[in-house]
């Protein structure tokens, strides 16, 4: 048996809220008793019956491998290296995360979003938020507008989510709308991603690692394993795709805010076996950039706090953990994340940060972690 039923808070599965019981005033309850428990104990779950029509996320599903099946030349037309705001491609292997190359290959896209930064009077981070950079229409017809309609409808699930989450530990519906701007000073970033099947060596995926904002829904494009969380006793447990569903996790900021009520959970992936590479989707909801999460104190129920102190400490984990959320503005944590990432754009965009945290130089590769 494993060593994680000797306490019933560390878990063995990710547990599946359905999403369609808040529709109910009858069974919301139950889905908030179960969000609850996801949070404190777990700090991943699967969300089923999302109002996201299925059609539109297949939509999204057909278009990845075409994405990744475009000519190099095309791909590297929108490389990262061009973008202050770190959206773009990225070839395959070129981040580390604890030192070990991550094998994957990768576009980062983000909502709609007008950058606010107008010069050097402003805060060096709102140029971290800005345009796309899109592949050529004509190459792949209709993804960019497939993929913003996909966008814009996750924002909206992860907010309503949000709400969801403040009801759950006792804050009201509006108990963290504190922590994000008007929606137009609002962007929040997502990821596709190709894990090429790897036959011997390395079967590092992602490393070990946390997520550093709010709330991450993830899309498991395929139907590979690979995504596998730690529990608290250091355990990597697996987390399988499960077709119509979302997998929801916390982030540091999350876990910071709350005094460590919700748990950001270690998680990495596992290159895929077999012959197709796997694929996933990952939305990051961000916070406002201007957000120091030390000036907001949040306040719980005294029974929400007994539920956090049942259930006992990390014992074990293999991720590195933030550590700038304490000093500087959500927009600057998340500066110093990028640049650590990819320290080939920061050297073109941001000199300045980039001589700051590489004095010697990146040596072409960075690392977050």
């Amino acid at each position: 048996m494993s060593s994680s039923s000797s306490n019933p808070a560390n878990f063995s599965s990710i547990p599946v809220l359905d999403f369609s019981l808040i529709a109910s005033p009858s069974t919301k309850p139950e889905f908030i008793a179960q969000l609850r428990h996801a949070l404190i104990n777990v700090g991943f779950l699967y969300l089923s019956n999302s109002p996201i029509p299925q059609t539109d996320i297949d939509k999204v599903i057909h278009y990845i491998p075409l994405l990744f099946g475009l000519p190099q030349e095309s791909k590297d037309v929108i490389a990262m290296r061009n973008s202050p705001h770190f959206l773009g491609y990225s070839r395959f292997g070129a981040e580390l995360t604890k030192g070990a190359v991550d094998q994957r290959e990768q576009f980062d896209f983000a909502t709609q979003h007008e950058t606010r930064w107008k010069g050097k009077e402003d805060p060096e981070h709102y140029r971290l938020w800005g345009p796309c950079q899109w592949p050529d229409e004509k190459l792949i017809p209709g993804f960019k507008v497939a993929f913003q309609s996909y966008l814009s409808q996750v924002e909206a699930l992860s907010l309503h989510f949000s709400s969801l989450i403040a009801e759950a530990f006792g804050l009201g519906p509006e108990g963290l709308s504190q922590f994000y701007d008007e929606p137009k000073l609002m962007q929040h970033r997502a990821k596709i991603v190709k894990y090429p099947v790897v036959n011997g060596g390395s079967d590092q995926g992602v490393g070990p690692h946390y997520d550093a904002g709010f709330l991450t829904f993830l899309l498991q494009a395929s139907d590979h394993r690979g995504l596998q969380v730690q529990n608290l006793a250091g355990e990597w447990i697996d987390a399988p795709p499960i077709p119509g569903t979302f997998v929801v996790n916390i982030g540091k900021a999350l876990e910071f805010v709350t005094g460590g009520l919700a748990r950001a959970t270690s998680h990495r992936v596992l290159s895929p076996k077999g012959a197709t590479p796997r694929y996933s989707v990952p939305f990051f909801q961000n916070i406002g950039l201007d957000i120091r999460l030390t000036e907001h104190v949040l306040q719980f129920p005294p029974e929400i706090l007994e539920l956090r102190d049942q259930r006992g400490s990390v014992k074990a984990t293999d991720s590195v953990n933030f550590t700038e959320f304490d000093k500087e503005p959500s927009g600057k944590v998340n500066l110093i994340g990028r640049v650590k990432s990819h320290p080939d754009v920061a050297e073109v965009h941001y000199p300045e940060l980039f001589k700051q945290i590489f004095p010697t130089g990146s040596h072409g590769l960075g690392s977050a972690y």
